[in-house]
């Protein structure tokens, strides 16, 4: 009776603990945009933003926020960077008419790093730029 009790106080513990870890790792970042770019067809203006993913690996779903308002919501895959980034970034294309598309973001202070899907008129056209 005692044995089971301190079980299940075992297995109690281990769930809190594990899932405070798992709200430690956050999936957020900052994003200063210096210049008007476009996303997914979306102009985006210069300005502060924050950066929000859900899911993992090749399918996550990044939102743009600014204040308390959703800008931007578009797909992208998450890489993992052998050291971590030393601020925050971005990376854009120059488009033939123009434009310029953000490609990646670089998320400061961790290895984490936001690539966007790149159409393939964009990758046979555009040259690409980090900021």
């Amino acid at each position: 009776m005692k044995s089971s009790k301190v079980a299940i106080m075992l297995v109690g513990a281990a769930f809190v603990f594990s899932s405070g870890a798992l709200a430690g790792e956050s999936n957020k970042g900052k994003l200063h945009l210096t210049e008007k770019i476009e996303v997914e067809g979306k102009t985006i203006n210069a300005g502060e933003y924050k950066v929000e993913w859900t899911g993992s690996g090749m399918a996550v779903q990044v939102s743009l926020v600014q204040g308390k308002q959703t800008i931007a919501t578009f797909p992208a895959h998450v890489t993992e960077q052998a050291t971590p980034n030393k601020s925050d970034a971005y990376g854009i294309s120059a488009e033939m008419e123009g434009s310029r598309s953000l490609r990646a973001i670089y998320i400061g202070g961790k290895r984490t790093t936001l690539e966007l899907e790149r159409k393939e008129a964009s990758q046979q056209t555009g040259s690409t730029e980090s900021k």
